[in-house]
């Protein structure tokens, strides 16, 4: 027999039994109220004084991303060094759920659902215009090179890589292993607070927790918002040039209630017949434009790509990576903290919804698809729609090449227009950009309403309704009352949210490490692992 081990992070506590009953609902008493005074107060504040609001925030946010860039920028190194050691060190055999949990999802599916939660819509969008907007020195260049020259093309796409690969994975693979081990190991809530047991204990189901839940729920009901309103915008511009139907409020203002009504069926036909379905197919879908875009472009340009992307990638990471005496200090605290915060104020809702979906896997298998796979097909993603377009620019051919990057929204539209079935290439984009949008609303409903129900699972359906509808009137509302002033107030709201849950994620790194290790001494213990 081996040394008898306690189990130190056992709790009497249960999900929902500080939870009232309204009308049949199943709320958390101070998280749900707090939260909907909160945000009715900010975006009613916000449709009030738009301009205002948003040259105050925006003012925030750029003094948060000047002043602790260096912070933003080591530790999201922390996030991928401790990503990458938890595949091979030993504790990556504890499996979650359980020695002998069985996975709820096939592998498949389970990659689908993970990658459409995590970037999927951005890949639309930004594939094209960011290596693009690098290479012509549209808003500064990488590591301050020259612009429109090969050494500015090769940097282009490896900083692109740099910003879409492993670091926002490993941001979003800490929140969501954190999340699914103390949640489904631990039998704990599947809340933000349950990661902090390991430093509160039973504080934690207090106030300390009620404010972390809080502040994720505001977090994540502020990104989804700003994200289906610009979506709505970009994706009306898109039908405009595609159709030329305008791009207008009343075209947004549709937009966002047709992808409301496509997530409200998704939410009423449940995880596996909803989100699970729509991810399978907008998958396979993006698969087929992807390989379309490879074949039917430049396709040794691009294949040359690949070697380009992935080799300065890995060779610019250190330099990349490194917040002290840089020469392009514009551009790395533009674009590189920018996301970092971005990803970081992404990371309560896209790390839940991970954690929900994937019991059943083994801590090495759960670090491998979350952070290596998605880095590995964003590769190619990236070499394909970025390389077409830089070899479009080089060779003088079409509106990228004439007039350079004027609106980012349509800068996947413009290099489509250069391929054949030029038409049904920018329809099958707008739709994959839809329904990415329709998982998007669907996940982060799923989200907000467990954090709200106080960490259950099984609330009933009529509160992710809620929630669902809730994210697309907050957008309409912001759209109609205050355009992308009150957009970008609420944006930047939610990145600046990016600072506090920096500090949140690295003490749930600490903590995460700490379950673990005791977790395997416990297994060891009793014989379940060698």
């Amino acid at each position: 027999m081996g040394e008898v081990v306690k189990d130190e992070y056992s709790t009497d506590y249960v999900a929902g039994q500080d939870n009232i009953t309204p009308f049949g609902l199943d709320l958390h008493a101070p998280v749900f109220p707090i939260t909907a005074i909160l945000v009715f107060a900010f975006v009613i504040g916000t449709l009030m004084f738009p301009g205002e609001a948003k040259e105050l925030l925006d003012g925030t946010k750029w003094d948060i991303i000047a002043t602790f860039d260096w912070f933003f920028l080591i530790s999201a190194n922390i996030f991928v060094v401790v990503c990458l050691a938890l595949i091979f060190l030993p504790m990556g055999k504890i499996r979650i759920g359980g020695q002998d949990c069985k996975p709820e999802f096939s592998t498949i599916s389970w990659f689908c659902m993970l990658f459409a939660a995590g970037m999927g819509i951005g890949l639309m969008f930004w594939a094209v215009a960011e290596p693009v907007a690098y290479y012509t020195g549209w808003y500064e260049t990488p590591l301050n090179v020259e612009a429109g020259t090969n050494e500015a093309r090769n940097l282009a796409m490896g900083a692109t890589m740099y910003h879409w690969g492993l670091h926002p994975w490993g941001i979003y693979a800490i929140v969501a292993l954190s999340l699914a081990f103390f949640a489904f190991n631990k039998n704990m809530p599947l809340t933000i607070r349950s990661a902090f047991f390991p430093l509160l204990r039973d504080k934690v189901w207090g106030w300390p927790g009620h404010i972390i839940d809080v502040l994720a729920v505001v977090a994540t009901i502020f990104g989804l918002a700003t994200s289906l309103g610009f979506g709505a915008q970009q994706a009306a511009s898109g039908l405009n040039y595609l159709f030329g139907i305008g791009a207008g409020i009343n075209v947004q203002m549709a937009i966002i209630v047709g992808v409301t009504a496509l997530a409200l069926i998704s939410v009423l036909r449940g995880l596996d017949g909803g989100v699970k379905v729509l991810s399978n197919i907008n998958m396979g879908v993006a698969a087929v434009l992807l390989l379309f875009v490879i074949f039917a472009g430049p396709t040794m340009t691009i294949l040359e790509t690949l070697w380009v992307t992935s080799s300065n990638y890995v060779g610019n990471a250190v330099q990349l990576s490194n917040p002290f005496g840089r020469e392009d200090e514009a551009w790395f605290q533009g674009w590189t903290v920018f996301y970092w915060a971005w990803w970081i104020s992404w990371s309560p809702f896209v790390g839940m919804f991970i954690a929900r979906v994937s019991k059943g896997r083994t801590v090495r298998e759960f670090v491998t698809a979350v952070l290596i796979v998605p880095t590995v097909i964003t590769v190619v993603w990236m070499s394909a729609f970025g390389g077409a377009a830089i070899e479009q620019i080089q060779q003088g051919v079409g509106e990228l090449a004439e007039n350079g990057l004027t609106e980012v929204s349509l800068a996947t539209f413009q290099m489509f227009a250069n391929l054949p079935l030029t038409g049904i290439l920018s329809f099958v984009g707008i739709i994959l950009v839809l329904v990415f949008f329709v998982t998007s609303s669907d996940s982060g409903s799923l989200v907000i309403d467990s954090i709200t129900a106080g960490g259950k699972t099984d609330a009933p359906t009529a509160q992710r309704v809620f929630w669902v509808v809730a994210e697309g009137a907050i957008a309409a509302a912001l759209i109609f009352g205050g355009g992308e002033d009150a957009l970008g107030a609420i944006q930047a709201t939610a990145i600046s949210a990016g600072l506090p849950f920096t500090v949140v994620l690295l003490i749930m790194t600490w903590g995460l490490l700490k379950g673990l290790s005791h977790e395997r001494q416990l297994l060891i213990a009793r014989g379940e692992l060698t």
